[in-house]
């Protein structure tokens, strides 16, 4: 028996396993200090009344033998195909039925979807990055190359002709840094993409949180995309299914066999979301479903700019937070990651997370998010100011 010694190359990570340590090390030796987290990516408020109504309706179903359900389909019931079908459209992208792919989350699908390359394919990410692009390809032993994203770019890079790559990640709106890319700088990587025969996997996790009309909510808004480019998403920041599970992903045929080679790999190693959980993600589609999970993203929508006037108001510089639940800040007076957080830890009593752990290029930076509550992003900004302002 021989072991797959690619899983010797990862670097392990110490990112959130390290905060935790350092913060409940703080809290014991401060235990009359109330600290404010606003380091985690996981969303607080509640599933909304017509996502619970559905999951209390699909749960009496299965409880009935005439409306029990087995195995469904792995490719997702058309229903929900059918209502995510209808949510691209309403943004003025047609797809086709058999191009919808339920799925158990976009974390799942983006190391997955893997299954359907080359190990010799070169793959291209931006540093900063979402750690998983980059562990599950060197757990497949392919090649890694780095774009930088940068501040001076506003960690939004565009493609370099001088650069050859065959698998293309681009996540937008960005987590770590939030930010977003135009229709004008999407055009450039799916021509990029087509002229190197390449195809782009294009997280659009957080597309929920765009509110402005020109900016891309989908890479198939852009002429093109189809020809290179497969789309995930994910329902968990969308309609705080991050517990409850279910995403989606978009393969076109026009991207020729990977299509079919994806119905054969979900059909192979995959059993389909649950009857209940698709249930409920088809109401996240419906006109009061849509109304209820808006006003969730705009009480983080609300939060991140109460982060964002902050930062402005103490003159960090910052992206992100407009069209995103992340914002990721310059660390004051040239401070590292680690100490800035220790720093902010210490004599604020609030925890964000050191972008030096989404890649070298995160380095002096550091990343909040808007997940929290609004009382505790109130005082979280409150203790800023009397830090930063003073």
């Amino acid at each position: 028996m021989n072991i797959n010694t690619n899983y010797e190359n990862l670097e392990q990570s110490y990112l959130f396993s390290t905060i935790a340590k350092k913060v409940n090390e703080y809290i014991q030796k401060n235990p009359d200090k109330k600290v404010i987290r606003l380091g985690i990516g996981d969303v607080t408020l509640p599933l909304c009344k017509a996502v619970t109504d559905a999951l209390h309706k699909a749960v009496d179903e299965m409880g009935v033998q005439s409306t029990f359900r087995g195995y469904g389909p792995e490719q997702g019931y058309d229903f929900l195909r059918e209502a995510v079908q209808g949510y691209y459209k309403s943004h003025n992208v047609e797809l086709e039925l058999d191009e919808i792919f339920i799925s158990d989350g976009a974390k799942s699908d983006l190391g997955n979807i893997l299954d359907l390359f080359g190990i010799n394919n070169t793959v291209l990410v931006p540093d900063p990055v979402y750690p998983v692009y980059v562990d599950t390809n060197i757990m497949a032993g392919r090649e890694v190359k780095f774009i930088d994203a940068n501040g001076d770019n506003e960690f939004l890079p565009l493609p370099d002709k001088n650069v050859k790559a065959d698998v293309i990640y681009i996540c937008s709106p960005n987590n770590p840094t939030g930010a977003v890319y135009n229709k004008e700088q999407l055009k450039m990587w799916v021509e990029y993409a087509l002229a190197n025969n390449a195809v782009i996997l294009f997280d659009s996790a957080y597309e929920c949180f765009i509110s402005d009309k020109n900016l891309p909510r989908s890479i198939y808004e852009i002429e093109g995309a189809k020809d290179c480019a497969i789309e995930f998403c994910s329902l968990s920041k969308t309609a705080g299914f991050t517990g409850t599970r279910c995403g989606y992903t978009i393969v076109p045929k026009n991207l020729g066999k990977l299509n079919k080679m994806w119905v054969r790999r979900q059909t192979t190693k995959f059993n389909g979301v649950p009857y209940i959980v698709q249930r409920a993600a088809e109401a996240v589609f419906t006109e009061e479903g849509q109304k209820e999970i808006e006003e969730n993203i705009s009480y983080y929508k609300e939060n991140a700019k109460l982060i964002s006037d902050t930062l402005k108001e103490c003159n960090i510089w910052h992206v992100g937070g407009k069209h995103s639940p992340y914002i990721w800040l310059k660390c004051p007076n040239n401070m590292k990651s680690w100490e800035f957080f220790d720093y902010l830890l210490e004599n604020a009593q609030v925890v964000g997370t050191p972008g030096a752990g989404f890649g070298k290029n995160g380095e002096g930076y550091f990343r909040l998010t808007s997940f929290g509550s609004k009382e505790n992003t109130i005082e979280a900004m409150w203790r800023f100011k009397k830090l930063f302002n003073e």
